[in-house]
């Protein structure tokens, strides 16, 4: 499925996502030299509705031309055949952005695309790796690191002092190359705001400047760092609506403004009427279904049991039952300095996962 190339095609800087088809047949890897022989790659349109990582890159290849990259850059244009119809993906197709190594599952030519994709980056020994999405709920822009590392940390900071470390969902494109380099996926709001195209295209093009990685510690007061701790789905058979609909689960009309804020035990997330049980499943990051242990029914309304903090609260139904409703999160104490005030790694506990900070 991969189309491999070593150049920026005419038209590309001009042309819209929704076209891009005319100029690339699938899937492609774009290769191209700069003065730092090894690459920083960037994955665009993972999800075809997403289109600011594509704007971002317009912008520095637009920057950049004539001229030479301070980098090697690849550039890997993912559901090209979505981005046509502006979908997250087409219905017979897997997510773009869980076919990478460690998926669930394997057996797809596009987890052989990205099997490809990583084994020629491994080959031209990336230097980091940024995969740029956008979200339908209101959320702020923020990274997401898949190891709690210093060098992730250092570049996650460049674009935002908001950093989320996260385990599931498996088979992402930043878990895969975390094996290989510092790997950071950055969450740059909804689509369509040039505010966030220009911020996502000065971030590649910082990174793009880095020589290395600091080996210090980013400083305590430098980072709000958060744990994704479950993902919170609709089953099939659930109907869901708004305000006054009458679906089987009925969530606020302004239900998005929950993200990122600290929820108490039984903040109202929806009412559930009739449902004999929480009528949304709760996984954590082992798989395991722990509804009861952050959800109650009580009275007809769906509850939560503890405090929680929800991450990419949508109302897009076709995201929620193509991914997720959203996530549940909380806070971790971040330690910056040893306490003997080296630069030694820190073990830092998070849910019984041990990781190096």
């Amino acid at each position: 499925m991969l189309t491999h190339i070593e150049h920026v095609p005419r038209g590309l800087l001009e042309t819209d996502p929704r076209d891009l088809h005319r100029l690339l047949p699938g899937p492609t890897l774009m290769q191209l030299p700069g003065r730092r022989p090894e690459p920083l790659f960037v994955s665009v349109l993972l999800h075809g509705n997403e289109t600011t990582s594509y704007r971002a890159v317009q912008q520095v290849l637009a920057k950049y031309a004539g001229k030479a990259l301070p980098r090697a850059l690849s550039v890997f244009f993912g559901n090209i055949a979505a981005a046509r119809a502006a979908m997250r993906r087409l219905p017979v197709q897997p997510d773009y952005n869980r076919v990478w190594p460690g998926a669930e599952s394997d057996s797809t030519p596009e987890h052989q695309m990205a099997r490809d994709v990583i084994a020629a980056m491994h080959r031209r020994q990336v230097f980091a790796a940024i995969d740029i999405h956008n979200n339908t709920g209101a959320n702020p822009n923020y990274a997401c690191v898949n190891r709690v590392d210093q060098r992730f940390l250092h570049l996650a900071r460049l674009f935002s002092r908001t950093i989320v470390f996260f385990e599931r969902p498996l088979g992402v494109v930043s878990a895969a190359f975390a094996r290989l380099c510092p790997a950071v996926v950055i969450e740059c709001g909804k689509p369509g705001q040039e505010e966030n195209e220009r911020l996502a295209a000065e971030f590649v093009d910082a990174a793009l400047h880095l020589s290395a990685f600091p080996e210090h510690p980013v400083p305590a007061h430098d980072i709000e760092l958060y744990h994704t701790i479950g993902i919170v789905t609709v089953p099939d058979e659930v109907t869901i609506g708004y305000g006054r609909s009458e679906s089987a689960v009925r969530f606020a009309e302004n239900i998005e403004r929950l993200n990122f804020q600290d929820l108490p035990a039984g903040t109202r997330l929806a009412l559930a009427p009739g449902a004999p049980a929480v009528p949304l499943v709760v996984r954590d990051n082992d798989g395991r279904v722990v509804t009861d242990d952050w959800l109650s029914l009580v009275a007809g309304e769906i509850v939560t049991r503890r405090v929680v903090m929800p991450a990419m609260m949508t109302r897009d139904e076709r995201v929620i039952r193509q991914d997720c409703l959203c996530y549940f999160m909380e806070r971790v104490p971040y330690p910056a300095v040893h306490p003997g005030g080296s630069d030694q790694h820190i073990p830092m506990v998070l849910n019984g996962l041990s990781s190096k900070a």
